[in-house]
């Protein structure tokens, strides 16, 4: 694919996840003019807007494995990889604010999903059994709040850089599912 070529596909792509996220019916039309090129250009590459939109979340799903991989939740020390993959996936949140649910019934995207899943409840297991997090809590409960935590650092800390807003998330699990001192969590009991 020329440069160019692949500067525009990479446009459209972000462009539309952009304009998906505020509005799931938006147009091909609406999201090449926002992208600043000829919606035949997006329509040469993309059939129909269902096209694109799987193409979008092929494009977040990637980004995703991407910051699986560099994160290495199997080998790096826990907190080295919780902070990797936290501040990765917050960076994903702001380039690709899709949600994903929307293409959970293509199979494809279900099992990548999936594997994402089993691979980040491996190493929060791993990071309970280390004694980083606390291992009272119900089993899958801090897999379940993760997200959430990444959706919400992305959205509504913006004046912070990835990196920054990952100290925070990391800094709530920690403290709040952390192991801490025994003291401090029967104050809440």
């Amino acid at each position: 694919m020329r440069a160019d070529a692949a500067h525009n596909l990479e446009l459209v792509l972000r462009t539309g996840a952009r304009l998906l996220a505020d509005d799931p019916s938006v147009s091909i039309a609406a999201i090449a003019a926002a992208a600043g090129v000829d919606r035949r250009t997006v329509y040469r590459r993309f059939a129909s807007r269902e096209d694109l939109l799987a193409a979008v979340y092929r494009a977040r799903y990637d980004a995703v494995e991407e910051v699986i991989a560099a994160a290495r939740l199997r080998e790096a020390p826990v907190g080295v990889a919780l902070h990797r993959y936290v501040e990765g996936i917050i960076e994903v949140n702001h380039r690709w604010p899709v949600e994903t649910f929307r293409m959970l019934s293509e199979k494809t995207i279900r099992d990548r999903r999936e594997g994402f899943i089993a691979e980040v409840e491996h190493f929060l297991r791993r990071a309970t059994e280390e004694g980083l997090l606390r291992e009272d809590l119900p089993q899958g409960w801090i897999g379940a709040v993760l997200p959430s935590l990444l959706l919400r650092a992305a959205e509504d800390l913006p004046e912070l850089s990835a990196a920054q807003a990952a100290d925070v998330v990391v800094d709530t699990l920690i403290n709040g599912f952390g192991v801490g001192a025994p003291d401090r969590r029967a104050a809440f009991r």
